[in-house]
């Protein structure tokens, strides 16, 4: 009989009435990368917080190394070598990277003058063994988005883990920095430790995986020998359907310029410059991608965009007419639609429920209000119209929205920016941590956008994504348009070294 370092037997967690993991049975070994696949709701995030410490089990049993387990809490997981690198990191920002990763640990009370060096030199060695390089002296917050996951997966190596748990791990990464991620996890599954990884770009789980679990609605619905399958298959077992995994096709569009933007430069948070003599053009009819690698601009162009940040030079048109100030009121009156990188933070107010959500952007106009009172009856009709329409799942319109799935808020989301058929969508990041079947739900909606002459900026760290639904894109780097690609030669090598800023948009390597 197999001996797993990882079991975890009829597993059972309920929130209230809800039960998100539904007698789970998940194993893993030593020597393996170990992919989970499922829904958002599917409950693979919640059967890995539940081996993590985050969540504890109602019912259920965990062995580790063919023991029996009281895994109670984050603290508990560690002492066992069970390690989480969450999506959303959990690093101090003003502490260095060194400190983040020696932040907690047991020590004598006066650690000395020579304690850090030597922590340092660990550190460095640590990082070097594994292929995850960055610099050890500087605060988080000067870190690359690729660097601060490198700190994360050291930090969960140093602390003695041999079970890592990685959740959307090239989430965030350019396709040079995912391959080099790649090759770590090989060399721990060279070094007999066992990595579990939960994701929905199909293609990584392929390339890289040795075993694939996959969960629909709770339930563990089948383990997988990675080499025995294909994407069509694991996409059928997630949603329990056939879903159309392709790129896109459509005929060339030939609208209108709708938005011209010309040589503008802006200022970040941190007064350093986001964007600087930056040029681009969206036509009616036409989805431009938008490539590159967080930090590079990205977030101020989307808030310039939508009139949350005022531009220092340059101009800007929409729809024939100059754009002389931010303002958020006009994007909206103009016909501007967007759909923020963070849904929860910027997009819906998680406490209020779904009419309250659909309402925010129209509640002013005569067709939701007279004399300054909301038509109570008919905007909740109004909504559910909406609910149904973009099939969001709902228990009720008075749901806080902050209990849906990711891929229901994503829809409510969208049903809200696109019920007035805007001119222009501005979208970041719109299938981020969404599965399979609700990220294809949100590429049919914005390709209908397009299909009614509707401009969309796409805003994408997911090149597979960019490649299906662009029909040019343009590669960001340090606040600049340095590339650009057309749908019909668009090249995943060119525009991954562009992203890295290692080729000019001449082609000459820097």
């Amino acid at each position: 009989m197999l001996n797993h370092t990882v079991e975890m037997r009829g597993i059972v967690k309920k929130f209230g009435s809800v039960i998100a993991s539904d007698q789970v049975d998940f194993s893993a070994n030593a020597g393996e990368i170990h992919a989970l696949l499922g829904e958002n709701g599917a409950g693979k995030s919640t059967v890995m917080s539940m081996l993590s410490g985050v969540y504890r089990a109602d019912e259920g049993e965990i062995l580790i190394r063919g023991t029996t387990a009281k895994i109670r809490s984050p603290k508990d997981a560690a002492s066992l070598g069970v390690g989480m690198v969450f999506q959303n990191f959990r690093l101090v920002q003003s502490l260095t990277a060194v400190e983040n990763i020696v932040l907690g640990e047991k020590s004598s009370f006066w650690r000395g003058s020579q304690w850090m060096k030597k922590k340092v030199e660990e550190i460095e060695k640590l990082a070097e063994h594994f292929g995850l390089g960055f610099k050890v002296d500087l605060p988080i917050w000067q870190l690359s988005v690729g660097e601060q996951q490198r700190v994360e997966i050291v930090k969960t190596l140093y602390r003695g883990a041999d079970i890592i748990i990685l959740d959307e791990p090239t989430s965030v990464l350019t396709p040079g920095e995912a391959d080099q991620l790649f090759n770590t996890l090989r060399v721990m599954k060279n070094e007999g430790k066992t990595v579990i990884m939960t994701t929905h770009k199909m293609k990584e789980v392929m390339a890289s995986s040795d075993c694939i679990s996959v969960m629909r609605k709770g339930k563990m619905i089948a383990t997988l020998v990675t080499a025995d399958t294909d994407e069509r298959e694991l996409a059928r077992l997630m949603v329990g359907r056939e879903v159309t995994i392709s790129r896109q096709e459509r005929e060339v569009s030939e609208g209108s310029p709708l938005l011209v933007v010309k040589n503008i430069d802006v200022d970040a948070d941190h007064g350093r410059k986001a964007l600087d003599n930056l040029s681009l053009t969206v036509c009616e009819g036409e989805i431009v991608g938008v490539a590159g690698v967080a930090g590079n601009g990205q977030k101020e162009l989307a808030e310039v965009l939508t009139g949350l940040r005022m531009w220092k030079n340059g101009e800007i048109s929409f729809d024939g007419s100059t754009v002389k100030s931010a303002s958020v009121r006009g994007a909206i009156d103009s016909g501007i639609s967007h759909v923020p990188e963070n849904r929860m933070k910027s997009g819906l107010a998680g406490r209020l429920g779904s009419v309250d959500n659909l309402l925010f952007k129209s509640y002013r106009s005569e067709e939701h209000s007279k004399f300054g009172l909301l038509k109570a009856g008919k905007n909740r009709l109004w909504s559910q119209g909406l609910v149904s329409r973009f099939n969001v799942k709902i228990h009720g319109l008075d749901t806080p929205v902050q209990h849906l799935s990711g891929g229901n808020q994503q829809k409510l989301l969208f049903a809200r920016e696109i019920s007035h058929q805007p001119k222009l969508m501005v979208a970041v990041h719109p299938t981020q941590g969404l599965d399979v079947g609700a990220t294809a739900g949100v590429h049919d909606l914005l390709m209908g956008l397009r299909g009614s002459g509707s401009g969309i900026l796409l805003i994408s760290e997911d090149l597979d994504e960019l490649l299906q639904l662009s029909d040019r894109i343009l590669v960001i780097y340090n606040g600049s348009i340095i590339g650009e690609e057309t749908y019909e030669k668009s090249d995943r090598e060119t525009i991954g070294l562009l992203m890295a800023g290692i080729q000019d948009r001449e082609g000459n390597f820097v």
